[in-house]
């Protein structure tokens, strides 16, 4: 398309002057349309005249189609004042939708300058109103007499007319009758947007809960069975093993999580992660079967670093249920508030998407309520280009877990992050030289329910490399009272705030916690290096411990 654009460039002498006449037998139109002022291009629009009809056709992409692309035809009945969509996909599946151009734009006139506003834009049309013919590409904006010789927005050109001619033997594409099923101008639009997008379905509908008995699976991670629900730690862990989709480089990763309380009432910590082969050991096991190091303090600590042979699980979102919602929404009427019905997560996960084969993804809720929560998680992949690149089998990237407190396996005995009041969690990496770039992708959560638990209480997130201070991160969200409705029995207050309102370490509930990125170009060497993580934890209070949930991965392109 790109190549197309800059011949039609170097044809720039064959626009047609302000003043040239739009011949009156012409019937093909070339309409150059343009991304910024009008230096970049971006495609080329032709029109076929036939009559009172024209046909709006642009080109097609060289190369191969990505699943969902289809083939649309726009055909404009000026006698009929109406505007005619057809859609056809590769599977035979025909959709069209018909509607009349829009009448309800206020134009002012001037000199051949049809000008109005929408939604905060100015347009510009620059109408040939005294040619024989009428000819427009943008047909939606109701202007149905004349020639477009050019069309600005916001003062920029976006489309100019290149050629008008006389062409034998012309063929427009026209459907000589609609084909498939009528739909609505919206629904066209929602269908063909639908159809780009891939759907992974990871959980549908699956409970997470206490009581549950714990699978077990001979053989290790290659021996789950694939689209299977696995429940372990209680009920509180469940593992799914999914083929994910080997995509073009050019798509963007989202992942979306629904989640509802089944009869929990607090707000929990959750996680969406990539199972790693060692850290299933742990899972189908025992935490004590990872590797464990002992704190200072004298605890063991279970799975939470990487190491040769060893990587701590991949975590895709951390996320916090809200107090009780869904199931408690009609307990909690006539507060004056409109509960939702469920909490919505949806994270991209883009510089995660390195996977060729099939993956063990958990999700995770801590909890001890026979009832639970009830998650829903898709995958969903949106493309930046028509085609699949010829290149598209070359890895670009990795993503390498390093750390991970977030204690997953909470209910089946692994401890909590609360190493960081006696010590400082330390791994070693190496980058390559060849590394076009790296990043830490670092989430950081506090937690201790009181008011001088951590939870709280800001604290400065220290991270060394090889010792020395590189980066400083004090997670904490001032944003809590805006999620309310998402907390039907959340406790409320004497002063009218209610415990869903205050701010917190890193998160909110009902939300999910955003990742920060460090950049670590610097230390791509070819050599190891030291990474450690230090955290000014709270002491102790009457039996009650703050801990810090904490994950890094190290994001690395060639």
């Amino acid at each position: 398309m790109k190549r197309i654009a800059i011949l039609l460039l170097a044809a720039l002498p064959l626009i047609m002057s302000a003043q040239e006449k739009v011949p009156k037998e012409a019937n093909r139109f070339t309409y150059h349309q343009y991304e910024y002022g009008d230096r970049t291009d971006t495609t080329v629009i032709t029109v076929i005249r036939d009559g009172q009809r024209i046909t709006i056709l642009s080109p097609e992409p060289q190369g191969r189609k990505i699943q969902g692309y289809c083939h649309t035809v726009t055909t404009v009945d000026y006698e009929a004042d109406s505007i005619t969509v057809t859609a056809a996909y590769d599977d035979s599946s025909y959709y069209y939708r018909t509607a009349l151009s829009r009448s309800d734009i206020e134009w002012r006139v001037d000199n051949g300058e049809w000008k109005t506003s929408i939604n905060s834009n100015t347009l510009i049309f620059k109408m040939d109103d005294k040619a024989h013919v009428s000819v427009n590409p943008l047909p939606h904006y109701g202007l149905n007499k004349g020639v477009l010789r050019e069309y600005y927005r916001n003062g920029q050109l976006r489309m100019k007319l290149l050629k008008a001619e006389k062409v034998k033997g012309v063929k427009s594409g026209m459907c000589k009758e609609e084909r498939g099923r009528r739909v609505t101008p919206r629904e066209l639009d929602r269908i063909m947007k639908e159809r780009l997008v891939v759907t992974t379905r990871i959980f549908d509908h699956e409970q997470i809960c206490w009581g549950k008995k714990n699978a077990h699976i001979d053989g290790g991670i290659r021996a789950i069975p694939a689209d299977t629900v696995l429940h372990y730690a209680g009920g509180t862990l469940i593992l799914k093993k999914v083929k994910l989709p080997r995509l073009p480089h050019h798509y963007q990763h989202f992942v979306e999580i629904h989640q509802q309380s089944n009869g929990d009432a607090y707000d929990r910590t959750g996680s969406l992660f990539i199972v790693t082969p060692g850290f299933f050991e742990g899972i189908n096991q025992h935490p004590d079967s990872l590797p464990t190091f002992v704190g200072r303090d004298g605890q063991r600590y279970q799975g939470m670093i990487s190491q040769t042979g060893y990587d701590a699980p991949l975590e895709l979102v951390r996320f916090f249920t809200p107090f009780g919602v869904g199931h408690f929404n009609d307990r909690m009427k006539g507060y004056g508030i409109d509960w939702r019905d469920e909490t919505y997560y949806r994270q991209e996960i883009t510089d995660l998407y390195h996977f060729d084969d099939d993956v063990v993804i958990g999700a995770w809720i801590g909890n001890y309520d026979g009832g639970g929560h009830i998650v829903t998680v898709d995958i969903k992949s949106y493309p930046n280009d028509y085609t699949i690149p010829e290149d598209n089998t070359e890895v670009s990237g990795l993503a390498l877990p390093c750390f991970n407190t977030c204690n997953v396996l909470e209910m089946a005995g692994q401890n909590y992050g609360k190493l960081f009041a006696t010590d400082s969690l330390t791994v070693i990496f190496k980058l390559y030289p060849e590394t076009k770039s790296a990043k830490l992708r670092y989430i950081s959560t506090g937690h201790g329910g009181w008011g001088e638990g951590d939870e709280f209480v800001p604290k400065t997130n220290t991270i060394l490399i090889d010792g020395k201070p590189a980066f400083t991160h004090t997670p904490w969200r001032q944003d809590c009272g805006c999620y309310r409705d998402l907390n039907p029995v959340s406790g409320n207050f004497w002063n009218g705030l209610s415990s869903s309102d205050f701010s917190r370490s890193g998160w909110c509930p009902g939300t999910a916690t955003q990742p920060v990125y460090f950049d670590m170009s610097p230390w791509a060497d070819g050599k190891e290096h030291t990474l450690t993580v230090a955290i000014p934890q709270g002491k102790p209070v009457e039996g009650m411990f703050s801990h810090w949930a904490v994950s890094g991965a190290l994001i690395v392109e060639y």
